[in-house]
């Protein structure tokens, strides 16, 4: 893995948050730290040279492979319309889209307004069917199941769902083993309608504001596909990289977007360093920027300096939501572990409760198998007389006055004071192969137990349907 190196040239996390801060391209000032966690999860906090480098070589090659990306046949892009991610092409993954009981495969695109579909069709694709994710505020994005004839068996779709819709669109993204390719894909769509919510939410209506928004997003997702790259074996946690999806799960997370709102319109977008120059660095075409007129929004923002003193309350809500998650998921983390020694403890003390009905088995199968004739004998006539006699009510009612003079003798006794608490042992003396043994021979005793049920079930089935000759033909089989 590239993480695993030396540590003799490093960067630590304040250092990569205030480069982020300068330079918004390794990592956005408003989720860094988080970004920064994830990156060095194996490597103790700490960045080292050849994983940043190899970090930046991986975005500068994602821009570039998505700048050579067709664009969806039959729509026009947007001005400042750019591609994020493709899938279903010849030499990515299938992308199928399920409608009834019928499956089109076909090719998926994702732009910062919107997806695009495009079933395959004899020799080309047919023209995109385009999803609008930036209008419409009752539209949403969740997971789904698909199966053969509409069963929801396989667990790695989306559908996408709005009152303008009769029916959702279900887009499935078919995997062996898990549904990562679909959670990256509801990730990336769930944070581009966040934007566009945030965008009309705080009435971001400038041009210049909307457009360095758009440019932090498409920034951040440029960063998940590089991390995603660079982190094969393990891939990243897609909301540790975006920016809404990671404050609509945070405490005080709306707290965090309203500081982001006001400090956008603080923002200088003609400023060399802001996230929309480096966009325009980074060989975009200028037609994104033809609509856009840079001008100066201030004073405060002109200098090098600006963007580190306006973010200063902005990373100050950050640091103290993260705190909280800290908390959450320390608090979550304690109780998860409670809940497991809690049924682990609950069902132990259950065995020790069961354990004098448990010895007492032993006796009464010694009573079926006639290793006792008199204690069989006994259980036999009592049986027949009450049932001959009728005297079910009277055995029920001998029984209960039996447990009332047992109560009353174990008072008597005063047996509550001899036995104030019920001791359980929870260690094991025995070693690893005495534990795997004993859970072998657990099984087999289970499996021998469902045997002896199938043979009186079946055997009940038989005298109940054919009467005595059943009873000759298990008598001759046996």
């Amino acid at each position: 893995m590239p993480l695993s190196v030396d540590n003799e040239r490093n960067i630590g996390e304040d250092a990569f948050v205030w480069l982020g801060s300068l330079v918004p391209l390794v990592t956005d000032v408003v989720n860094g730290r988080f970004t920064f966690e994830t990156l060095t999860a194996t490597t103790g906090n700490r960045l080292h040279f050849p994983a940043y480098d190899k970090y930046i070589k991986e975005i500068d090659k994602c821009i570039k492979h998505l700048l050579k990306q067709a664009k969806p046949k039959g729509v026009e892009l947007a001005d400042d319309e750019f591609i994020l991610h493709v899938e279903g092409t010849a030499s990515t993954q299938r992308v199928v889209r399920h409608i009834g009981g019928t499956s089109w495969p076909g090719k998926l695109t994702l732009t910062n307004y919107a997806l695009y579909f495009e079933a395959s069709g004899v020799i080309t694709y047919e023209d995109a069917l385009k999803i609008d994710l930036s209008k419409d505020k009752g539209q949403s994005v969740k997971p789904a199941s698909t199966g053969p004839w509409g069963a929801p068996l396989f667990d790695k779709a989306i559908v996408y769902e709005s009152p303008k819709l009769s029916e959702g669109i279900v887009l499935e993204f078919p995997e062996i083993t898990s549904s990562t390719r679909r959670d990256h894909w509801l990730a990336l769509t769930k944070e581009i309608m966040l934007m566009h919510r945030f965008l009309s939410k705080f009435k971001l209506e400038c041009p210049i504001q909307a457009w360095e928004m758009h440019a932090r997003t498409i920034l951040s997702i440029i960063r998940l596909h590089a991390a995603r790259e660079m982190l094969r074996i393990s891939p990243p946690e897609p909301t540790r990289f975006l920016i809404f999806s990671l404050f609509e799960e945070l405490p005080k997370g709306d707290y965090i977007l309203q500081e982001l709102a006001e400090s956008l319109k603080k923002v200088n977008s003609g400023h060399p360093c802001s996230a929309s120059s480096i966009l325009r660095s980074m060989i975009i075409s200028e037609s994104i920027h033809s609509s856009v007129e840079v001008t100066e929004l201030g004073k405060e923002s002109a200098g090098a300096s600006g963007p580190v003193e306006d973010t200063s309350l902005l990373e100050c809500v950050i640091n103290q939501a993260r705190e909280e998650e800290k908390e959450i998921a320390i608090a979550k983390a304690s109780t998860e572990g409670l809940k497991e020694e809690g049924i682990t403890e609950s069902t132990t003390i259950f065995m020790e409760l069961l354990k004098p009905i448990r010895n007492t088995w032993p006796w009464f199968e010694e009573v079926l198998t006639w290793e006792r004739p008199a204690a069989t004998l006994i259980v036999i006539g009592a049986a027949l007389i009450v049932t001959y006699k009728e005297w079910v009510g009277k055995a029920i009612a001998a029984f209960l006055v039996w447990v009332v003079a047992k109560m009353i003798r174990a008072r008597q006794e005063r047996i509550d004071e001899e036995c104030k608490e019920l001791v359980v042992y929870t260690a094991s003396e025995q070693t690893t192969v005495e534990n795997i043994v004993s859970a072998q021979q657990g099984v087999q005793t289970v499996h021998e137990m469902v045997k002896k049920a199938n043979v009186c079930v079946e055997t009940l089935v038989h005298i109940h349907f054919k009467g005595p000759q059943a009873c000759k033909y298990s008598n001759g089989s046996a």
